[in-house]
């Protein structure tokens, strides 16, 4: 299977505040991160992908259409039945205009949804890993590294990684017919080791 993402608008959204406050809900932003990487489909699939009843999972959709994260699927809704896309493909914040203290709120408590969700993604992942082949266990990893940067060091060094994760991206694209290709999750964080120094303010 072949990331939906990769056949649809790649035009990312840079969220207001009270649109990173409509993320902060796990199911929400997993739904969404579904659209985007699965395409489009109904919340009746989404309640049985997530666990969740009917009636939550089309209360958390109609939330993500309002603040226009996603949008109706006129190519496949009926009558009958709403089929929902995601409006982009990706989420990206600009840190440098959430100013505001409330901003900031709105910031840290979409930050801590984003954790939730990928504290799960790899939960999930280490409960599979006994079915994955040997192969692909090898080409796995959960890994951590310490440097000891300044913050213009660090700023290159996330920029760095970054582009040879989108290099890598658009140069290794695999046909869909390739027997061994499969959706691959590269999740990368970097920040100042928690309880140790703060550095200097500004």
């Amino acid at each position: 299977m072949q990331f939906y993402a990769d056949r649809v608008d790649t035009s990312s959204i840079t969220p207001t505040p009270s649109q990173l406050r409509a993320l902060t809900h796990p199911a929400r932003l997993r739904m969404l991160g579904i659209l985007r990487t699965e395409g489009p489909t109904t919340a009746t699939a989404l309640a049985q992908r997530l666990g969740l009843n009917t009636g939550a999972t089309s209360y958390h959709l109609r939330q993500l259409a309002q603040h226009g994260f996603i949008v109706d699927d006129e190519e496949r809704g009926t009558g009958r039945e709403r089929w929902w896309r995601a409006a982009h493909a990706s989420t990206r914040t600009d840190v440098e205009t959430l100013k505001e203290p409330e901003d900031q709120e709105a910031l840290d408590a979409y930050l801590q949804t984003v954790v939730v969700v990928y504290s799960q993604m790899l939960q999930q992942m280490i409960e599979e890993r006994a079915t994955l082949s040997e192969e692909w266990r090898n080409a796995s990893t959960l890994s951590d590294w310490r440097c000891r940067l300044n913050p213009e060091q660090a700023a290159r060094l996330i920029e760095k990684v970054e582009t040879v994760i989108e290099e890598f991206e658009a140069a290794e694209e695999l046909p869909e017919d390739d027997p061994d290709g499969v959706p691959f999750t590269i999740m990368f964080h970097g920040f100042p080791r928690p309880g140790g120094p703060r550095g200097g303010t500004s």
